[in-house]
């Protein structure tokens, strides 16, 4: 699996529709011009209208495949984006020009947003130059410091979105500091007891081992060095972190030091939800929206 396989995946779908919060943004509209372009959905675009309008006529957006409907304030055009979601007249709910903090606030809404009784989460796919395969991470993004029990709701939320993308079994990595148990490290504590929790059949749908430091979960050599016989290390498709620190440092670093394409969702809601940074390329609002589509679809 790559981003491209996943971008022709997503464009064999049908009827589909992305929700934006806040498209009156110039990476915004490049993106929603690359999804048109590729007839990967339609758009309800909410925010100031004029502002938008121009912006579409500027990047040569067909009309046909955009609705702009006008809002003001992030707090109503955040509203009115979740729910045209909830009433099913979108299939994904994206971010744009507004902030995290006030959509997200729309997403967990009891009346009017996306809110169910499993845990939200955040999962990023990387497609790392000089890598055959796409690797995932989570949560990168939602959780400060999670519980055992909310990993294993966020590994059963990466897990069925990678099913959704043409993953049968994928091989998720708990992430350490060292590949042992050692007491005086919850992360290794927490990663061994998800390792024997998929054992036991409490987490299905993917083979999971840990703890696992990063070299040896993502690198066949390292893994062998270290005598680790895992159907996992060396060749993890899912990395989960064992705190937001780790998250957002290791996403950051495959961002600028490994220059990779990136993919990220938040999963766990009645809809996928894309929430994408200002820094994010149009590239990886692409991307994103066509992990999105494919999670929703399926």
């Amino acid at each position: 699996m790559n981003f491209e396989r996943m971008l022709t995946n997503a464009k064999e779908l049908e009827g589909c529709t992305v929700s934006i919060a806040g498209a009156a943004d110039e990476e915004v509209i490049r993106a929603v011009k690359l999804a048109t372009d590729h007839g990967l959905s339609r758009f309800i675009l909410f925010g100031e209208a004029r502002d938008i309008r121009k912006l579409c006529e500027q990047h040569g957006i067909d009309k046909s495949a955009v609705d702009i409907l006008h809002a003001k304030g992030d707090v109503e055009i955040a509203r009115r984006a979740a729910l045209a979601v909830k009433n099913k007249e979108a299939d994904v709910l994206m971010k744009g020009m507004v902030s995290t903090s006030t959509f997200m606030k729309a997403v967990l809404n009891r009346e009017a947003g996306l809110r169910t009784k499993r845990t939200l989460s955040h999962i990023a796919l990387f497609q790392i130059p000089n890598r055959e395969k796409l690797i995932g991470v989570t949560d990168a993004a939602i959780h400060i410091a999670p519980t055992l029990e909310e990993k294993v709701e966020i590994i059963h939320n990466a897990v069925e979105a990678m099913h959704d993308i043409g993953y049968e079994s994928p091989k998720v990595a708990a992430i350490g500091a060292v590949e042992v148990v050692n007491p005086q490290m919850n992360a290794t504590l927490d990663a061994a007891l998800l390792s024997q929790m998929n054992r036991r059949g409490q987490i299905k749908g993917c083979v999971v081992d840990g703890p696992l430091a990063l070299d040896n979960a993502v690198d066949m050599v390292a893994a062998k060095q270290k005598g680790i016989n895992s159907e996992v290390a060396g060749q993890a498709d899912l990395l989960v972190v064992p705190y937001i620190e780790v998250g957002n440092v290791l996403y950051k670093s495959i961002m600028y030091f490994a220059e990779a394409s990136v993919a990220a969702i938040v999963v766990g809601a009645s809809a996928p939800v894309v929430l994408t940074s200002r820094a994010d390329t149009a590239e990886a609002k692409l991307y994103s929206l066509a992990f999105a589509l494919l999670h929703a679809k399926h």
